[in-house]
Formats: structure tokens, sequence, C-alpha cells
């Protein structure tokens, strides 16, 4: 059966581009309804633009079939409104872009071949990128940093084009800034996950959002993601970990200066005596703070929430 395909695009303050990427989008979307596609339908989500984008997306929505607008009053970031854009859709397939026009939609119909060979998400990659070293670089390294961690071997994590499998975005819950990471927690669920070459543009209007608070936000969400793909179930096993090396090595510092003292040196001014206390003291809250979390775990019962591939049949007497 043909899919129903959906379209989310978030964008904040690109007044020039909306109606440009609306005539491309309707271009490539109408083409594919022909033989591709059961239908379509266009979702922007304006997150509180100043520009006047708001206004320009409510004008195309009364002119065009299948077009909708979601208007945040105050700027939430792009997880957010990617969030609310996946749960305001219905398409079995769900294509994601940038509203900035360097994403070309003509990439919609390789990134369907690509999800009918079996893969949940496909994402670009942007091969050919059109931006300045100030951001190319940033990326290469964030890019090595994530296909380091997760195992996920993609060389463009954060590409705005991906598309998805109505069950990935079922099952993966986006917040924060998350959604750079969303093809290494749809790998960690359990899904296919691939990347296709896509052509990239320059900028045409406006400027980029692109700043150095992202570079913060963006390592904070790395541990983020690191931590839930290892230890979501088993938190004790990092928590642990540390609070026994400090506490090993307080121990340690506290007998040498037991021995030092019992050969009647005077050791209460020593600096190495806080720090043999302190390590104690924070290891044994690490090793704490593992077993809470154990707890929690063990309260909200996340075993349940382990990926499952289909579910059990039903009982003969069921029937």
């Amino acid at each position: 059966m043909k899919p129903f395909l959906s379209v989310v695009c978030p964008v904040y303050n690109e007044r020039e581009s909306v109606p440009l990427l609306v005539d491309e989008l309707y271009q490539v979307l109408q083409r594919l309804t022909a033989d591709r596609i059961r239908d379509f339908e266009i979702i922007f989500v304006d997150d509180g633009s100043t520009d006047g984008t708001a206004d320009v997306l409510e004008r195309l929505r009364g002119e065009r079939p299948r077009l909708g607008v979601i208007r945040f009053r105050i700027n939430v970031g792009k997880s957010a409104g990617l969030a609310r854009g996946f749960r305001a859709s219905v398409g079995d397939v769900v294509i994601t872009l940038d509203g900035d026009l360097q994403d070309d939609p003509r990439e919609i119909p390789a990134l369907l071949d690509k999800l009918d060979e079996g893969y949940h998400v496909v994402s670009g990659w942007k091969a050919d990128r059109k931006d300045p070293l100030s951001k190319r670089v940033p990326s290469r390294l964030y890019n090595w940093a994530t296909r380091t961690a997760s195992g996920l071997p993609l060389h463009d994590f954060n590409c705005g084009l991906k598309a998805y499998r109505r069950e990935v975005l079922d099952d993966i819950r986006v917040y924060g800034q998350l959604h750079r990471f969303l093809p290494v927690l749809a790998h960690w669920r359990g899904f296919r996950v691939d990347e296709i070459r896509v052509r990239h543009r320059p900028r045409r209007y406006g400027r980029s959002k692109f700043g150095a608070s992202r570079f913060v936000a963006g390592l904070l969400d790395f541990m983020t993601v690191v931590f839930l793909m290892k230890y979501r179930r088993r938190p004790l096993h990092l928590f642990g970990l540390i609070g026994l090396v400090l506490f090993g090595i307080g121990i340690l510092v506290n007998v040498y200066l037991a021995l030092v003292w019992l050969q009647t040196h005077a050791i209460g001014g020593r600096p190495l005596l806080i720090f043999g206390l302190l390590s104690t003291i924070l290891g044994f809250q690490f090793v704490s703070i593992g077993l809470l979390g154990e707890m929690m775990v063990h309260l909200l019962k996340s075993e349940d929430d382990a990926p499952v591939e289909s579910s059990l049949a039903p009982r003969g007497d069921e029937q």
C-alpha cells in the first residue's frame, strides 16, 4: 500500500524562504502522489518568529490545501518544534527538513527509495556542505565524537533532511535539544538507520541560527545521549564505578597517612589529609547516587520499555 507522507518543517525567522520552500515542496510532492505516495501533508512549525514568518505561513495556509501551521508564542527550540510537529502529523512516513532553503526538497524521492530497502530512518549527508568554515569544523568534530561514542557510522548527524517511519517516532521521545541525536536514539532502540548523500545549497536569506551557545548545549546533550544509551537501566554501573575509584583512592591515602601518624609525624596540616577524606566521602556519595538510580529504575519498571519487534500472538482461547 502506498504510504501517506507528512513533511514537518520547523522555521524561525525565515519569512523570505518560506514561500519558495512551499512552492518547491508542492512541485515534488504532487509528482510523488502520481505513483509513490497515497497523499501528503505539510506542517510548518513556527518557533516564535519575530520577522513576520507567522503571517506569511497563515497566508499560504489559506492558499494551499494540505498545509498546516503550528505556532509557538515564544522561541522554544527546534526539538520542541519537531516533537509538536511529529505529534500533529499522521503520515506513515515523516520527512523533516529545515526552512532556510539549504535542504533541497528534490532529495525526498531518494530518501523514500532508501526507506524502501528496509530502513527505518534515513539521514541526509551534506557531503559538499555550502557553509562557512566556522560551521563546518565544529560540525566535523561533533560528527566524529557522536560516531565514535554511538557506534553508528553516519557522516552527518545534524542534517535537517531526514526520513522516518512512523513506528520510530512513536517509540522515541524528543526533548531538550535531542533532535540532533534522533538517528542515534533510533539505532539504540534497534531500528535500522542509514544515510544518503544529498545536495546542500548556500543560504539565500537571513542568517544562521548557529551560535556559541550551541557548543555547550551540544556537549550537554551528547552526555545525555551517552548516558541514556549505556546506563539508563544500570546507573549503578556508572556512578558506582566512579564512587569505588574515589573511595579506593581515599582509603589508600588515609592508610598512608595513618602509617605516617603512627611514626609520630604530624598530619593535621597536610593537604593530603583533606584530599583523602574528600575522596572517601565523594566515593560514598557516588555509590549512593547509583543505588538511588537503581531504585528509581526498579520502581519505574524501565525494562517494560525495552524495544520489541512485535507482540505475542493471542492465545487460542482468545481467538
